[in-house]
């Protein structure tokens, strides 16, 4: 069904994918969502954006805190800690702050462009 130039089912196909990935990111899930399975699984179990979006800025406050203790760690002479995995640790949480700050400016920019769309 197209509505002004747009097709519908693209849309609900893609809509169908973003809930697949919240609940992959949430937990396991046995089977992929159909677009009708999807609704139907939204009603027993709601994931919020804010949630997700919550949950994936600990994971990155966790690395970038992990990276900092192990390497107090190491600069105070912990045998335990190696070079190779301060070093590690540190790409992770640099990777993980920097595909936020990505996401962060794609919401902005979304943000930005429907506050602009004429209704």
């Amino acid at each position: 069904m197209s509505i002004n130039g747009i097709d519908s089912s693209r849309i609900e196909a893609m809509v169908a994918q973003l809930r697949n990935a919240a609940a992959r990111a949430a937990g396991p899930v046995t089977a992929p969502l159909e677009t009708g399975q999807a609704e139907q699984a939204g009603a027993a179990r709601r994931l919020d954006f804010g949630e997700a979006l919550r949950g994936s800025l600990d994971q990155v406050n966790g690395a970038q805190r992990k990276a900092e203790d192990l390497g107090q760690r190491f600069a105070l002479g912990d045998d335990s800690v190696n070079l190779s995995d301060v070093m590690i640790a540190s790409q992770k949480a640099s990777i993980g702050f920097q595909a936020t700050v990505q996401v962060r400016n794609k919401l902005v920019s979304a943000y930005h462009d429907i506050m602009n769309m004429q209704v």
